[in-house]
């Protein structure tokens, strides 16, 4: 297999790290060393030539290879198992719709949320429980991780640079989660967004730092969605008012209530279609009274659609806890979901 990157000769473990930190190739923590074996295993897990093309970003006509994501996905501490996977989520960040440029060059700090599903979930062992948006497992963490380490030495995404975030948050060095398909009722996401059922697939989102909230002194489906929506539109009184995918996600325990009272993930969009939205005078609660003017009493859904939310059943066994992840800026990017192992040029789902 013929490599077509630059070869580094280094003693030790050590000065590879600082080879890489000096030459702004990290994203701060320490790296697996890329070696030529490490990467070809990555390329023959996707049956790709180095030089096969993963998808040119839209904005600036920035080639990504197989190699050079192979590379970054090393770097991160992929094994070849998790390889198409990241393959996959690089597919559907490319898709103009997802506005990748907008999403990694705003000041607003987003980051790619990745939701894993199907078969590929089991057989690299990503877990969809416990500490589900944190550091749950090595799959999920450094499937994020490639990601962000690609933006950086692919297209180049870094602070100051083409990365003008004011604040960002954690997830930007990976925000990845395994849905819990296994102890749930539900579909699985990719299959309410048109993939094949039982096929595996990513999902990624511009997406905010999660909200997290709390509501145990309920069963009832319609007040545990009173908290979601609650957070929901707070985060258009405090952040953005602009309607777009938000992602919740709701761990066992809440899960459990929607189930038992045969609420599916459709019927849970309906309601927060309905429930998260405002009024633009609310702006003036929170001290931005100066962009009402004379449109107060203009309404604003934080979903477009029902279809754009996200549900995802992912979470621990005990607490009455969920999540509401926000967009970056409501319609001007959307979700986008690809097959895993599926041709470049198949068309993704997106809303």
């Amino acid at each position: 297999m013929q490599l077509a990157s630059k070869t580094y000769a280094v003693d030790g473990v050590a000065e590879v790290q600082e080879l890489f930190h000096g030459r702004g190739w990290t994203d701060g923590l320490p790296i697996v060393p890329p070696t030529r074996d490490a990467v070809e295993a990555c390329l023959d897990r996707v049956t790709m030539a180095p030089d096969r093309l993963i998808g040119i970003e839209p904005v600036r006509a920035m080639a990504v290879t197989a190699e050079k994501l192979a590379i970054n996905a090393v770097m991160a501490g992929c094994l070849p198992m998790h390889f198409p996977a990241v393959v996959a989520a690089w597919t559907a960040m490319m898709q103009p719709e997802f506005l990748l440029h907008g999403a990694t060059a705003s000041t607003g700090g987003c980051a790619i949320f990745v939701v894993l599903n199907g078969p590929i979930r089991r057989e690299i062992g990503a877990s969809g429980t416990f500490n589900a948006l944190g550091n749950s497992d090595r799959p999920t963490a450094v499937i994020g991780r490639a990601l962000r380490l690609a933006l950086i030495n692919l297209l180049d995404v870094r602070p100051g640079g083409i990365d003008r975030s004011t604040l960002g948050h954690p997830g930007k060095f990976s925000f990845c989660v395994a849905e819990d398909e296994e102890d749930s009722t539900w579909q699985p996401l990719a299959t309410l967004r048109g993939i094949p059922d039982g096929a595996s697939a990513v999902t990624v989102m511009a997406a905010g730092a999660p909200r997290q909230i709390m509501n145990e002194w309920t069963t009832v489906p319609e007040e545990i969605l009173e908290t979601f929506a609650a957070e929901m539109r707070a985060n258009q009184r405090h952040y953005s008012i602009y309607g777009g995918n938000y992602a919740i996600v709701v761990p066992k325990q809440l899960r459990e209530h929607f189930q038992t009272a045969g609420w599916s993930k459709t019927d849970i969009a309906n309601f927060l279609h309905g429930r998260a939205r405002i009024q633009r005078r609310e702006w003036a609660d929170v001290g931005k009274g100066a962009v009402v003017r004379d449109r107060g009493d203009s309404v604003y859904p934080a979903l477009p659609t029902p279809e754009h939310l996200l549900v995802v059943a992912a979470g621990g066994p005990a607490g009455g806890f969920g999540a509401v992840i926000p967009p970056w800026l409501g319609h001007k990017t959307r979700a986008v979901t690809v097959a895993i192992h599926a041709c470049v040029d198949c068309g993704p789902e997106q809303t």
